[in-house]
């Protein structure tokens, strides 16, 4: 079954930017995100076969909605909730 990020062959997704874009971040939380996953993958929290798969298996309406950090931030909470170190909902503010 092919998920919502295995588009290759389809059309429709309008024209692809490819503006050289040298900062790797635009706001402060996508740095803070990108340092987290870093850390729980350190931490050996989870792996990062289980953080792709945590990306790859978000709603597609969502997947497609969503900025790329903000899959990233999905991911981590759904693992977190997965593996009993937060409650689910705790991070909903």
């Amino acid at each position: 079954m092919a998920r919502m990020n295995d588009v290759g062959g389809m059309q429709g997704f309008g024209p692809i930017d490819t503006t050289d874009d040298t900062e790797p971040f635009h706001a402060d939380w996508e740095a803070r995100v990108f340092a987290l996953n870093r850390a729980l993958i350190a931490g050996k929290v989870f792996n990062l076969d289980e953080f792709r798969d945590a990306v790859e298996s978000m709603p597609p309406g969502a997947y497609l909605a969503a900025s790329y950090y903000e899959r990233w931030f999905h991911a981590i909470r759904t693992l977190l909730e997965r593996k009993g170190v937060i409650e689910a909902g705790e991070l909903d503010e």
